[in-house]
């Protein structure tokens, strides 16, 4: 807001130098026998009266001059505009009259209304700007940092602007959003705590039993080769308890830890492709990156459109991050089954008994151990597509990698 102020200043000063020097050249302008072109007949006039005479002078023949008054009783005695001459030793009048009505002070109030009409427009809009933008993106400027910091409790205040209007609605659902997200993670941390701690003193049982039936072998209490192979099918049976309780744990840990949902519903291909080639369009070139679109039908898609832009990204990113970046297409093969959209980039360097493992979670192949991320993206893009009832699935051609979108058709 500060640059702003310092910027209507800036304009101000602007406009106050525009008024000084427009006047200042009016002025000049509008000086003596500057731009008043009766003053040069009237002295056409006097000198043709010095020669002739003034009878011999046709006025018809002058277009400002009108009447010409030697020096008399009566003699400065006009109604209108009139210059006084001296010829010969005798002063004579002439009335002339401007044609076009327009003095020069009407012509210099006219432009400094102009410029303060002017004035008052710009001055208008940089307050509109100051008073609908500015002023509440202001207010809105430490919502971010708020929600960094973990405070998603701050309000949003709603405002009707047709500026912010579906700005401050995003960033209220990003709220209510990550405090569901948060709430749902306390939850789910709550659960496998108790579901550990309950497995954990479920182990205890069987456990104790094994070392108390160990500890009896040890000590040759079971002397019977009967009662020693019962005990042992104990221990075996104390052994498969533990097991169990272990596959749990496991099963619980490898539970989906990401809560993605997806709202299916009906769109149009077109939108989906425009929607990835007005980013990459630009985006691309700067990079120094060819990226191509094949030829495809438009049809409708089943499945939550937000979320198929979000996987294609995943996809495009990927081929920028771990591709020679350059060169990217993006293809439509036909099929029956569904609507295919491929991700093909050059300069791929993973191995082909790797290609299995691209969409698990946290796995990284060999080829990104320089390059920085978490190995969620593509498991993210399969999830997602399981959601939208599609799938994903990738294929590598020498240097090239293609990773395809199988969506649904309507």
């Amino acid at each position: 807001m500060r640059a702003f102020g310092k910027m209507i200043g800036i304009v101000s000063l602007c406009f106050i130098l525009l008024f000084v020097c427009t006047n200042f050249i009016l002025l000049r302008w509008n000086l003596p026998e500057n731009g008043r072109p009766y003053r040069v007949e009237i002295n056409r006039l006097a000198l043709a009266i010095e020669e002739n005479g003034l009878e011999k002078v046709d006025l018809s023949q002058y277009e400002y001059v009108y009447h010409i008054e030697p020096f008399g009783e009566h003699f400065y005695d006009s109604d209108s505009d009139y210059s006084i001459r001296e010829m010969g030793g005798n002063l004579y009048r002439f009335d002339y009259e401007v044609k076009d009505g327009t003095k020069p002070w009407q012509i210099i109030l006219a432009v400094n209304i102009i410029l303060a009409v002017v004035m008052a427009a710009v001055f208008a809009i940089l307050f509109y700007i100051r008073a609908k933008i500015l002023h509440p993106f202001e207010r809105l400027s430490g919502v971010p940092y708020e929600l960094s910091k973990g405070n998603l409790t701050i309000p949003v205040k709603e405002n009707k602007s047709r500026f912010f209007g579906r700005f401050l609605w995003g960033i209220d659902l990003l709220r209510e959003n990550m405090e569901q997200q948060k709430t749902r993670e306390l939850e789910l941390q709550k659960e496998k705590k108790t579901l550990l701690l309950s497995l954990s003193h479920d182990i205890k049982t069987p456990l104790s039993a094994i070392k108390l039936y160990a500890k009896a072998l040890s000590k040759n209490l079971y002397p019977e080769a009967e009662k020693q192979r019962e005990v042992a099918e104990k221990i075996n049976e104390k052994a498969d308890e533990i097991e169990d309780y272990v596959s749990q744990i496991i099963s619980a840990s490898r539970e989906d830890f990401l809560s993605l949902t997806v709202d299916n519903s009906e769109f149009y291909l077109s939108d989906l492709i425009e929607n990835i080639v007005s980013f990459y369009g630009e985006k691309l070139p700067l990079l120094k990156t060819e990226f191509s679109v094949g030829e495809y039908h438009n049809c409708l898609l089943f499945g939550d459109f937000d979320r198929s832009v979000e996987v294609l990204q995943n996809i495009m990113e990927n081929a920028l991050k771990y591709g020679d970046g350059r060169h990217v297409e993006l293809l439509f093969p036909e099929d029956d089954e569904g609507v295919l959209i491929s991700v093909r980039n050059s300069g791929c360097t993973l191995e082909k008994s790797d290609l299995p493992h691209i969409f698990e979670s946290f796995w990284r192949g060999a080829n990104a151990e320089n390059v920085r991320g978490s190995g969620l993206g593509l498991y993210i893009c399969r999830q997602l597509m399981h959601k939208m009832n599609g799938e994903i699935f990738a294929e590598i051609d020498g240097t090239f990698i293609t990773v395809t979108a199988v969506f649904g058709r309507r």
